[in-house]
């Protein structure tokens, strides 16, 4: 998935957006930030940034590290 570097700033504000489908396909079970962009068809540096705001809300969290890479998994609870 190699493309364009998009503006900083441009990525950092989809990253409401792309919550909900980040979630959505948490539904299947904990991914690592690769399998996330594969599901999207986006760059793996866009998908950390968006995973790392979730993950500092508490939307996401990390649950076990495979072949490097933490799997993150939905966090349900008040507010999410």
């Amino acid at each position: 998935m190699q493309g364009a570097v998009r503006d900083l700033r441009e990525v950092i504000r989809e990253e409401m957006f792309m919550r909900d489908r980040i979630l959505k396909i948490l539904q299947d079970g904990p991914k690592t930030v690769p399998e996330i962009a594969g599901a999207l068809g986006c760059p793996s540096h866009e998908v950390m940034y968006w995973v790392m705001g979730m993950r500092k809300y508490g939307h996401v969290a990390e649950t076990e590290e495979e072949d490097g890479f933490f799997k993150y998994k939905a966090v349900t609870g008040e507010g999410n």
